[in-house]
């Protein structure tokens, strides 16, 4: 295996000594950068982007070029490519994000629903992880991703996203069996999936669980914390065990002591919560990712610098914490701010090292 010239990321993610704290960013290519609307202006749409590995590549490595200072990159995708290689028929409205041509609405759909041949229906991701991780040339890392087996289901019986979920939350209370019966093949296909990123070439891999948080306390363990545990397992299983793993429930703080005992090597929390209330329930056994609020880089550049110093203090002296933001950066962020952050993450963490 090549050495990879800056593995501070996965150093962090194994405990290891680094020299500074590593930082990356939810969506770091995205409509953010110029580069990236005209890449893709010329794709002509989204999920063109997505499915053509040139395309893919030239957007993963965008962000990296243009910042001198992240530490890792991420395969360029969506997590929703699973429910469409299902035959839910994805696509994007303009101003109204992701939608289905066949939601889950009814049993009958839902006891068709089948673990799809993802090495066949998803080889453009495959692809495009191959291509990314050799345009990289060992640089950084590179990040390999999923959406939870919750947070797919969720999309996959709403059949779009911003709803108020309430037909998912009816099915999960009246209809466990039904919603049991999705979560079950979402995690045995998220399992294969993340399995043929890493055989791809993918370093690390990460659950989005971005409605996880939308669960009751009583719940949460249940119908998605679960769920991400057997994922893990899986893959450890399948021969991936020394393959960083990382979770990240959005609205998730009040379980970290939970999250913390499922074998992942990483959780990533949001900006609702305290990085140093989660280092002390971690007890340093995981590493933990985050926590800046990304609306803090629409501001000016000193309360950035003020923001970034902020959460490295909270955090603290000692390895296990790679800065990152609590949620992807908004599309409306200043270019020159983003490097105000990174330059501050750079400069600030080491004294902590």
């Amino acid at each position: 295996m090549s050495i990879i010239q800056n593995d501070s990321f996965l150093k962090t993610l194994r405990r290891e000594s680094t020299p500074y704290t590593p930082v990356w960013m939810m969506r770091q290519a995205g409509r953010y950068l110029p580069e990236y609307r005209e890449s893709r202006k010329k794709a002509g749409n989204f999920l063109e982007l997505c499915k053509n590995k040139n395309f893919a590549t030239e957007v993963a490595l965008q962000p990296l070029d243009r910042y001198p200072f992240l530490d890792a990159a991420i395969l360029f995708s969506d997590i929703l490519t699973i429910p469409d290689a299902m035959g839910l028929g994805l696509y994007f409205e303009d101003g109204e994000g992701p939608k289905f041509n066949n939601p889950l609405h009814g049993e009958e759909a839902i006891f068709k629903l089948d673990i799809p041949d993802v090495e066949e229906s998803l080889s453009y991701v495959f692809d495009a992880v191959s291509s990314i991780k050799k345009a990289l040339s060992n640089r950084v890392p590179l990040i390999g991703f999923s959406g939870s087996p919750w947070t797919l289901a969720t999309y996959m019986i709403e059949g779009q996203g911003g709803t108020d979920f309430m037909k998912v939350k009816k099915m999960m209370y009246s209809r466990p069996d039904l919603m049991s019966h999705i979560l079950k093949i979402n995690a045995e296909t998220v399992s294969r999936y993340l399995a043929c990123q890493i055989k791809a070439g993918a370093d690390v891999v990460m659950l989005f669980d971005t409605w996880g948080g939308i669960l009751s306390h009583h719940e949460y363990e249940q119908y998605s914390l679960n769920y991400m545990k057997v994922i893990i397992s899986n893959l450890n299983i399948l021969g991936f065990e020394d393959i960083p793993k990382i979770i990240f429930t959005k609205g998730g703080g009040q379980w970290i002591s939970k999250q913390a005992k499922i074998g992942a090597d990483g959780i990533g929390l949001d900006w609702q919560t305290s990085l140093s209330s989660a280092r002390k329930q971690v007890k340093d056994q995981v590493t933990l990712q985050g926590n800046l609020d990304p609306s803090i880089l629409l501001s000016d550049p000193k309360v950035i610098e003020s923001a970034v110093k902020k959460v490295l203090d909270d955090y603290g002296v000692g390895e296990g914490h790679i800065f990152n933001l609590g949620h992807g950066i908004t599309q409306f962020t200043p270019l020159e701010n983003v490097l105000v952050m990174l330059e501050t993450v750079r400069n600030y963490s080491k004294k902590f090292h």
